[in-house]
């Protein structure tokens, strides 16, 4: 992109409905819409400088007053445009990126409930204080340039720091494009996307575009089979490493007499870092649950190290800080069971949250029924996998729809049932609404009915119309019916 004077304009936008008279429009080519279609259009409403992958210079609705600039990559061009054009924020404001297959919304969110002026944004949207609602903005990372908006506003608010859900996707997109991390987390890869990346290769060289953007620290798991490679690639680009793990015992911090509890878990950390010497061991204790929470709070930890807090301050607002929303959130009621509610959508969440279900068993005569689907649209390969999870690591499995989008739902399930060698503990129940009142008629009160996928969500995807749906209100519903 060619350096220039941005003060002449008034605004940058890629959508050409919010284009305004003295505006940039970047003409982006998507998978559903061209926005070169709409150039002409945006030249009649006012928009001065047109940038695009296509060469626009001699066309007739070019204008004098309007320019022109061809570009490689009209995502990139709008990353390095907004930068500029909203004052660099990134550089003013430590912003801090989480990526990873599962555990970015923990992690950001703990990361808030830890440090003071720190606004959140991911899956569920923009929360600038620890107490605001959600600012629902449609994808786990939005555009570029609506990023850059948020950390101009931040700036102008005194915001000390953004904690950010990073998904590959964004970084193959550009939509962190030209955003300065101070520390990148990896909080772990596994299965997902490869209806996108296709291979898990180019899945990890996706995620490892993060360390390119960092300027100070990379903090990973030293437990998961990845943590060399993202090792190697951080120390390519200069980064000072912290690690963090349960299993081996080289992790800068370490995890260990771990405990768990209905109402949470405990552990002692082993400081092994540079920061607050004086603590070398502290007990932590955390209002969430499951191993993988271990790991997503040790993330959480290291982030807030660097920033200077203590172990004992850490310490003491973790145990403050709230269950994060559909991230295995317990529901109970008198002489029901106890109902998990989860995003888990990937094999390996799936696993995480099945395995730390059965961390809170009581007595050996508990059972897990597990409530789960896979979505439409997308990769197709994990669901038989996640069927075989189920099958596995739960005592009667309800296999049901989650957001089939445009596929059949049938075949969603059997491709599902795939994975499942044996259907005697398995029922197909599409709807989802009544496999999860099933399960909890069928369960008893020690019993633990875990329903996977949707977690926050308030809504299911279908085919031609997407309609409210939301898991944890299906449970407190059927709470209700069956003690009527």
């Amino acid at each position: 992109m060619v350096c220039m004077d941005l003060s002449k304009y008034t605004g940058i936008h890629y959508d050409s409905r919010k284009v305004e008279p003295g505006y940039i429009f970047v003409a982006i080519k998507g998978e559903k819409f061209d926005a070169n279609k709409a150039i002409p259009e945006v030249i009649e409403k006012g928009a001065t400088l047109i940038v695009s992958e296509m060469d626009h210079s001699k066309s007739p609705y070019i204008k004098d007053g309007v320019e022109f600039q061809q570009v490689a990559s009209a995502r990139e061009a709008l990353a390095y445009l907004s930068h500029d054009f909203y004052g660099k924020p990134s550089e003013q404001v430590s912003v801090f990126g989480v990526t990873g297959t599962n555990g970015k919304t923990t992690v950001t969110h703990l990361a808030q409930a830890i440090l003071d002026d720190c606004a959140l944004l991911g899956t569920m949207g923009l929360k600038e204080k620890l107490n605001d609602e959600y600012k629902d903005l449609g994808n786990t990372t939005p555009q570029s340039k609506d990023t850059h908006a948020i950390l101009r506003n931040l700036v102008k608010q005194d915001f000390k720091y953004l904690a950010m859900e990073v998904s590959s996707h964004a970084l193959e997109q550009f939509r962190v494009g030209s955003i300065k991390f101070k520390t990148s987390v990896v909080t772990n890869l596994t299965q997902d996307h490869l209806d996108y990346h296709l291979t898990m290769d180019n899945y990890f060289q996706a995620k490892a575009k993060i360390f390119q953007q960092t300027k100070d620290f990379a903090v990973l798991n030293i437990d998961d089979e990845y943590f060399e490679q993202f090792q190697a690639k951080a120390l390519e680009n200069n980064l000072k490493i912290i690690s963090f793990g349960i299993k081996d015992t080289a992790a800068s911090l370490l995890a260990k007499d771990i405990e768990y509890h209905d109402h949470g878990l405990s552990y002692t950390i082993v400081n092994n870092t540079n920061f607050d010497t004086d603590n070398n061991e502290i007990r932590m204790e955390l209002k969430l649950n499951g191993s993988f929470n271990v790991y997503n709070s040790l993330a959480a930890i290291a982030i807030a190290l660097i920033e200077g807090l203590s172990l004992k301050t850490i310490q003491e607002r973790l145990q403050a800080s709230a269950v994060v929303s559909g991230r295995f959130e317990m529901l109970k009621s008198d002489a029901m069971p106890y109902c998990i509610v989860d995003y888990a959508h990937s094999p390996d969440g799936l696993l995480n949250v099945l395995k730390g279900t059965k961390n809170l068993f009581k007595n050996d005569s508990a059972k897990i029924y597990c409530v789960f689907g896979c979505g439409g649209d997308r990769d197709i390969t994990k669901r038989p996998k996640m069927g075989k999870i189920a099958f596995e690591h739960a005592d009667y499995c309800f296999v049901t729809s989650d957001n089939p989008r445009t596929e059949d739902p049938e075949q969603i399930l059997a491709d599902i049932l795939a994975g499942i060698p044996d259907l005697s503990k398995v029922k197909v129940i599409e709807d989802r609404r009544q496999a999860i009142q099933d399960a909890i008629k069928t369960a008893t009160e020690n019993d633990y009915v875990v329903i996977a996928g949707k977690g926050h969500e308030n809504y299911q995807i279908l085919k031609d119309k997407t309609i409210h749906f939301d898991d944890k209100e299906e449970v407190e519903n059927c709470f209700k019916l069956l003690k009527q």
